[in-house]
């Protein structure tokens, strides 16, 4: 699934491991999901919809 996490972690000036660890996610999660190798759960969504203050589906694209 396509995403905007590396986009809206890098405005904000954040590292991968400042994001995970606001997550509660390993850097390598984080990493994973910004290379669009792992999509995350929907509890993990919503944290990272709240996070950036957006929707999930201004932050993950559906490409079905």
């Amino acid at each position: 699934m396509r995403n905007h996490v590396r986009a809206l972690r890098t405005e904000r000036g954040w590292t991968q491991l400042d994001l995970a660890v606001q997550l509660g996610l390993s850097r390598q999660s984080v990493n994973a999901i910004e290379k669009e190798k792992f999509d995350p759960s929907l509890p993990i969504a919503f944290r990272i919809a709240r996070l950036f203050d957006l929707s999930i589906e201004q932050i993950f694209l559906d490409e079905g």
